[in-house]
């Protein structure tokens, strides 16, 4: 494969996150497997004669110039985008979830559905055991003890699935492998073993489904389905319970029956159904000895299969489809240009560990990602499951950073280690071929063999790097993609709906502390952790001070003492006080794109200082300073020209070429920031008060 010498042109106002994209050693070494993306359109005519080539009418220009635009607003998110089309179905009234018994409800619900009284009483069996202890019914306590469910029936899986029926192994007959469950939003995989009720050769021999109780065995990627899969295991596993009460089962209403209804999501009802349909398809196929019979699936699965996928014989294209705007937008392009596309949806979350903290997001992601496909022309598309590569690369990451003290920044890692590391690993071992890896990333790559050191074969797209956000917008309008009006996500990319506050509280719990004035000493307030707390923050913190002290805000939080557990606040931020603290820092893994500084040591000498436009956080700002590194240049002292809002230890600071959209590395402020404002706290103290 040809190699070109390039140079990484990212628009700021959407980069900040990208910008550090090539900056960690799995990166790296990506990068160094190679990159390609469309050359720089040098001119609006260009740009004009490449969307004509593409069938795109022209779109509005604005102030800017194609060779070197100005900087905007927007940042770049790895935005969450896809979905599932579900079909309308009609369902009982829910019953209430802290019933237990035979209720009139359940009753009732008998009279709906052909459930026998032994999978009724299986059921009240279970919800005793799960729902029926949480007091009020609360949904999130009822979710977590979903969750909890399934490693303590794993563990159980480890020994004799079928240990509570006393039967021979030999006799029992067990579906040779576990299925994959479809239609289900998580990746679950389960296997049926039916255990014969009596051990004479009449009944055996018979192979009536009256004649056998019922067991599974499975596995998910997902804690909450994993949950439900061990509870519905439970069911089934009742004493009485036998496969012909099994296949009476109405699968469409069992949340119903199980009070669960109201407490899960659509497509988690769905996915339970899915369950019981797949454990019922199994237990036909095992009586009648046809093992070629399909589940039913939903009617997003039987869209997907009716309908012929678009295919040419174009390059073939690994495209990462969020739902987004933008990632939908790059999709288009990249098939107007005759490339052969699947679209690929990475499943991050981690609705399923905090599951009892809010809505699982990426259920509606996931049908926005199906609907742009089928909109596209029935694009193929595929769900990856990285839920466990994601909570070792990116959320323990961002759980250690946070006990630290420091400001986690998991969105650059997300890009870095998952959607740029782990997914790259997954193709490599599915087997698929592909020509291309493509994102919806605005960023550029540009041929400069006379100041880039590092040789990147032709690998990866980014079809949108030459437009602005808004033209963006402008294309899906003109393409009528069924996102088009999708506002764009906010917040942490896996967090969803989830708050980051409570995302934190969830795996640190608290560790309360005093909130210090720190120009006087005087404890003004108490928080609840460190990991709380950023600084330059103003929202919330008037929560954990006391009312006489809110009073004289509004307050800023300026230093974190990590071995003293203070948040040390400030309500004369804006003041000389703290000119040099907002303006001075050190930084550390400092690394350049092109692999080594702009501005290198030769023969030992000392380090040059460097002019550079830097963006400090998520937003549109960009400021200059001067960077002077040391030592080995993995660590360097930055002066900026004007104060900055709040620099936090374990933010990312990225570096670009003065008055140019290149982006030439970045580095992490650190501790050592902290360090030296607190070395001279007292003097600060002294000052003040004087």
């Amino acid at each position: 494969m040809k190699s070109i010498f390039i140079r990484l042109i990212i628009w700021r106002q959407h980069v900040h996150l990208l910008a550090c994209l090539g900056l960690s050693s799995p990166v790296l070494s990506f990068l160094s497997s190679g990159i390609y993306s469309t050359p720089l359109a040098a001119s609006a005519s260009y740009r004009a004669a490449k969307l004509q080539a593409w069938g795109v009418s022209s779109i509005h220009r604005d102030t800017c110039t194609w060779g070197r635009c100005r900087r905007h607003s927007t940042v770049l998110r790895s935005h969450r985008d896809e979905s599932i089309n579900h079909e309308d179905q009609s369902t009982p009234l829910f019953l209430d979830a802290t019933k237990s018994g035979l209720t009139p409800e359940t009753t009732k619900l008998q009279q709906k559905a052909p459930f026998s009284s032994s999978i009724l009483t299986s059921i009240e069996r279970v919800k005793q055991r799960y729902i029926s202890t949480v007091e009020d019914g609360n949904s999130e306590s009822i979710l977590k003890l979903i969750v909890q469910a399934g490693p303590e029936w794993s563990r159980k899986q480890q020994h004799v699935p079928s240990s509570q029926f006393e039967t021979k192994e030999e006799l029992n007959i067990r579906f040779p492998d576990k299925e994959r469950v479809p239609g289900c939003l998580a990746t679950v995989h389960l296997q049926t073993i039916l255990i014969p009720t009596a051990t004479t050769s009449d009944s055996i021999k018979s192979k009536s489904p009256e004649n056998y109780h019922v067991s599974i065995a499975g596995t998910s990627d997902a804690m909450l389905s994993g949950g439900l899969l061990a509870m519905l295991a439970n069911v089934l596993s009742g004493d009485d319970v036998t496969a012909a009460d099994v296949l009476e089962l109405d699968s469409t209403v069992l949340t119903t029956a199980m009070g669960l209804q109201s407490v899960l999501s659509r497509g988690r009802n769905d996915g339970m159904a899915s369950m019981m349909r797949v454990v019922q398809h199994q237990i036909q196929s095992l009586l009648s000895g046809d093992r070629t019979t399909e589940p039913s699936a939903p009617s997003y699965d039987k869209q997907s299969r009716s309908a012929e996928p678009m295919t040419n014989n174009g390059p073939k294209v690994a495209m990462l489809l969020s739902g987004g705007v933008d990632s939908s937008v790059a999709l288009h392009l990249l098939l107007r240009q005759n490339y052969n596309v699947t679209a690929f949806y990475l499943r991050i979350w981690l609705e399923d560990e905090l599951a009892h903290l809010g809505e699982c997001p990426w259920e509606d992601d996931l049908k926005v990602c199906q609907a742009v496909c089928e909109h596209a022309g029935n694009v193929p598309l595929q769900t990856v499951s990285l839920g466990k590569e994601y909570r070792e690369r990116v959320v323990q990451y961002t759980i250690e950073e946070a006990q630290r003290g420091r400001t986690p920044n998991p969105d650059i890692m997300c890009n870095s280690r998952v959607k740029f590391g782990c997914f790259l690993e997954y193709i490599e071992k599915s087997g698929m071929e592909f020509d291309y890896v493509a994102s919806g990333h605005y960023a550029r790559l540009e041929e400069d063999a006379t100041t880039a050191t590092k040789v990147i074969p032709e690998s990866v797209l980014f079809p949108i790097g030459d437009f602005k956000k808004s033209q963006v917008r402008e294309l899906a309008a003109q393409f009528q993609l069924p996102n088009r009006d999708r506002p764009d996500s906010q917040g942490l990319c896996f967090l969803g709906k989830v708050r980051f506050d409570d995302f934190l509280s969830s795996y640190l719990g608290n560790n309360p502390g005093d909130v210090v004035d720190a120009l006087n000493g005087e404890v003004i307030g108490h928080h609840n952790g460190l990991w709380y707390h950023t600084v330059g923050q103003r929202k919330g913190i008037g929560k954990v001070m006391f009312p006489i002290a809110t009073a004289k805000g509004p307050w800023y939080v300026v230093a974190k003492d990590q071995e003293r557990n203070i948040v040390y606040v400030s309500n004369r931020y804006e003041e000389e006080d703290f000119a040099k603290a907002r303006s001075e820092f050190e930084v550390e893994d400092v690394r350049w794109i092109s692999g080594v500084p702009p501005k290198p040591s030769r023969d030992g000498a000392e380090w040059q200082e460097m002019q550079l436009d830097m963006k400090i956080r998520h937003g549109p700002k960009i400021v200059q300073g001067f960077l002077l590194l040391k030592d080995d240049g993995s660590t360097g002292n930055i002066r900026l020209e004007k104060k900055d809002g709040g620099l936090a230890p374990g933010q990312y600071v990225v570096f670009y070429q003065s008055n140019t959209d290149e982006c030439l590395g970045a580095g992490v402020i650190s501790e050592r920031h902290w360090s030296n404002f607190l070395n001279h706290y007292d003097e600060l103290i002294v000052t003040s008060t004087t």
